[in-house]
């Protein structure tokens, strides 16, 4: 790598790392590209070599969180064989996540919030949303589910209430709430812990 690519590369992540704490704590609307510029260190012709604009910042500043959160709860499934597990592991996702000193919500939620019809943070939204949707219903069809959508809907339920209860009373402990509570729609659904075989001999 030359070292103008180095350089490049360098800007762009510290725009992206500005992006991502300035944005999540304040506000899209609320952070002007100057502020992002200043806060990253960088030169103003650094963002535009880098991005188009300010929808192409915050389209790549909503498509990495949605990356390491997918990466994060994807972890947390992966730990687990048992399918009653892997999606009581979501919720353990969220734990860890609501315990952060510097949580403030989901940040698509927070976009959406703020955003027009159509907009960049809109269509992001409903691509994470999607995600979700699919998690959850994957889940529970590998959890032999008589009804997977409608464990899904439930399911997505208890997560955004968590979500928005960790958020909005700074109650951490909502993931725990939700896990327990998703325990017993899982009882409910006759999804059951799969017992372990016993080793012969």
């Amino acid at each position: 790598m030359t070292k103008p690519e180095q350089r490049h590369r360098s800007a762009k992540q510290r725009l992206l790392t500005a992006a991502d704490e300035l944005f999540y704590n304040e506000g899209i609307h609320a952070v002007g590209i100057d502020r992002v510029i200043a806060h990253a260190g960088v030169a103003k012709g650094s963002l535009y070599y880098s991005f188009a604009g300010k929808d192409d910042l915050v389209r790549e500043y909503l498509t990495g969180r949605h990356g390491k959160w997918a990466d994060r709860v994807s972890a947390g499934i992966e730990a687990h064989t048992d399918p009653r597990e892997r999606i009581l592991a979501v919720y353990d996702a969220l734990g860890v996540l609501f315990a952060e000193p510097d949580y403030r919500g989901c940040a698509f939620m927070n976009a959406l919030a703020e955003a027009a019809p159509d907009s960049v943070e809109a269509r992001a939204a409903t691509t994470f949303r999607a995600w979700v949707r699919d998690l959850f219903l994957g889940l529970a069809a590998d959890a032999d589910a008589a009804d997977p959508k409608q464990l899904t809907e439930t399911l997505i339920v208890l997560y955004d209430g968590a979500v928005a209860t960790a958020q909005m009373d700074k109650a951490p402990l909502a993931a725990q709430t939700a896990r327990r509570t998703a325990d017993l729609v899982l009882d409910n659904a006759g999804i059951r812990a799969r017992r372990r075989r016993r080793p012969r001999g």
